[in-house]
């Protein structure tokens, strides 16, 4: 059930352009390899995220997060997607003609 989230959150970040080039997977984030992200990991990826909910989601206060803290993140702390334009309900009337 908590993958599901992950996958959420990373689908979230790989649907904008700003994004397009941002690690994707919880190993492409955990660029020291020790299984936790650090907040400076996570920063990277979100960008937004605040030092105050990287800890209310540390909950062994380790200094990192698993898969599973990760996954407890509050959606208010999850990247939005952003909303794509919509198109115009009728055509714009030609001016010239």
């Amino acid at each position: 059930m908590n993958k599901i989230a992950l996958s959420f959150a990373i689908a979230g970040l790989s649907a904008t352009v700003a994004f397009a080039q941002t690690p994707t997977t919880f190993a492409d984030v955990d660029a020291d390899a020790n299984g936790e992200l650090g907040f400076a990991e996570l920063v990277v990826a979100w960008p937004d995220l605040t030092q105050a909910e990287f800890d209310v989601a540390d909950v062994d206060k380790s200094g990192g997060l698993t898969a599973d803290e990760l996954n407890s993140l509050q959606p208010s702390a999850v990247p939005a997607v952003p909303a794509t334009p919509e198109a115009p309900a009728e055509p714009v009337p030609n001016a010239g003609g």
